[in-house]
């Protein structure tokens, strides 16, 4: 199962979110639920780092897979590109959750 956390400060913008574990809906190349949050989470970095033109902190495992952890503290939170596109990316995990209970779980965490 796919664990998300988005991570929140205080005021509620976005700090970061954490992606870990596999999906499993399905054989290798051919799970839907891996591959849908996959799309969210790179188009969302490619965005605040092409659009937005941020650069957060990324930590990800290439060769076992099911980690990416991505770390805006150091950014300017207030950035209205940055939060919109982690809602959007909030959004579609959660929509995916809606779907696929089985396989994914969203949490939000306030620190």
């Amino acid at each position: 199962m796919i664990q998300a956390t988005i991570s929140r400060n205080g005021a509620g913008l976005i700090t970061g979110f954490k992606l870990t574990g596999h999906a499993d809906s399905g054989a290798y190349g051919q799970d839907i639920v891996c591959a849908a949050v996959s799309v969210l989470a790179i188009s969302t970095i490619n965005g605040i780092e092409q659009v937005a033109h941020l650069q957060p902190a990324i930590q990800s495992d290439e060769t076992n897979g099911g980690l990416l952890i991505a770390d805006f503290t150091k950014l300017d939170l207030a950035n209205d590109q940055l939060q919109t596109l982690l809602a959007s990316f909030t959004l579609g995990l959660n929509d995916v959750a809606a779907n696929y209970g089985s396989y994914i779980r969203v949490h939000e965490q306030t620190k």
